[in-house]
């Protein structure tokens, strides 16, 4: 089964879940979202995955979406294309499967789709 991971090398949650993933004898594809930054057609598409809203997968605190009124009655469409501008504004990580997808927050989520 193809595994993907959107991870962010820096963030602790996401290299929880790919040490996770690999505990359990897999080999995620990892997609490094914050520099290949997703365009507005992907997100979307993931989002209809994890069955989320640009709302709902947005970074809580985070000082770009502050900078950008995000936090604010910022519509959906805007979030989205603040999203598919300023990746950091993504929570992570983000797993895929042909199951589905989830935001690993706990990474024991990622046990649903797999």
């Amino acid at each position: 089964m193809k595994i993907t991971i959107w991870h962010h090398t820096s963030c602790g949650s996401s290299k929880g879940a790919l040490q996770y993933l690999e505990s359990k004898g897999q080999k995620p594809e990892i997609y490094l979202y914050m520099k290949e930054k997703p365009g507005k057609a992907e997100l979307q598409a993931v989002l209809e995955k994890l069955g989320m809203k640009p709302s709902e997968l947005l970074r809580p605190d985070e000082k770009k979406g502050e900078e950008l009124g995000l936090y604010n009655g910022a519509s959906e469409e805007t979030i989205l294309q603040a999203m598919s501008e300023h990746p950091v504004l993504i929570q992570r990580p983000i797993v895929i499967t042909e199951k589905g997808a989830v935001l690993a927050r706990p990474k024991s989520k990622i046990d649903s789709i797999l």
